[in-house]
């Protein structure tokens, strides 16, 4: 069980440095205060974001800003070893070897100028992973105030239970959305409700904005009459599909567009009719369910 109370959506900042928006010390502490101010307190990190840039730049803007650490909950991941002239590496791979993982989650503190992770992920799972290592880094790091709880990112229910056999897993952070279910089918969110995951959700708006195929078509044809119905938007509504499902998924925002921030919550608050909730699902596996 997660000893970490998470806000309901969470702000990514993978975006928010030189992979994207580029925001600079000085925007990046503003868009930390319109998240806090808007509700959403829990920031999502990875080490690798940015070339392994984004976390220093957010924790200079979270140091000028001089908010009070209790007051918002940090999360970081590692693990995957980029080509980058940031490190030292020739292909790109996966690591996770004990040394590497304090060490990781230590420079994680020193780049975000925090004391500790409120959540500690393992980023993509690999296949020279050893549980037993893995267990000893996390129990080193929870003793030492260094990370409170620890879970897992994109890991399947059968990874998750070898590191769950070894020491407690508090999260999955998967890609789940209206146009990409997989989880809610393939035993992952069943998984995770019977064993007290609880799963995060990246891209959870799905290809709806990103795609011009026949199902966003067919889902923006089905939203427009869903935004006249409950006046919402289209992002609103399929954040509440996403937030319906039992497993109580945590969605991942990563917008930075002021209003869409100020919106989010809202998605909290809506409760879908469950035949407009099938209906979604429906209208992107073009035909009825099973």
């Amino acid at each position: 069980m997660s000893k970490t109370k998470l806000s309901p959506i969470m702000a990514g900042v993978m975006n928010w440095g030189i992979w994207d928006k580029n925001l600079n010390t000085k925007e990046m502490e503003n868009m930390i205060n319109i998240c806090l101010e808007n509700k959403i307190t829990t920031f999502d990190h990875a080490d690798i974001y940015g070339d392994y840039t984004t976390e220093s730049d957010f924790g200079k803007a979270f140091a000028s800003s001089k908010i009070a650490r209790e007051k918002m909950q940090l999360i970081s991941k590692c693990g995957i070893q980029m080509v980058t002239e940031n490190r030292e590496n020739t292909i790109k791979h996966y690591e996770y070897s004990k040394n590497y993982i304090i060490w990781s989650v230590e420079n994680s503190l020193k780049n975000l100028q925090t004391d500790y992770l409120d959540v500690f992920l393992l980023h993509r799972p690999s296949p020279l992973m050893q549980a037993d290592e893995i267990a000893e880094a996390v129990l080193k790091l929870k003793s030492e105030g260094k990370i409170i709880d620890f879970g897992l990112s994109n890991f399947t229910a059968t990874q998750t239970e070898l590191i769950r056999q070894k020491t407690a897993i508090s999260y999955n952070q998967v890609q789940f959305s209206a146009t990409n279910f997989q989880p809610m089918l393939d035993g992952s969110f069943d998984y995770m409700q019977m064993h007290n995951i609880r799963p995060m959700s990246w891209n959870p708006l799905g290809s709806v904005f990103r795609e011009d195929i026949p199902q966003t078509h067919r889902l923006k044809k089905l939203l427009a009459t869903l935004v006249s119905k409950y006046h919402l938007g289209s992002d609103t509504i399929l954040l509440s599909w996403v937030l319906k499902h039992p497993a109580k998924v945590i969605p991942i925002a990563g917008t930075v567009n002021v209003a869409r921030i100020q919106s989010l919550m809202k998605a909290v608050e809506l409760e879908l009719e469950n035949e407009d909730w099938f209906a979604i699902w429906s209208e992107s596996i073009g035909k009825n369910v099973p």
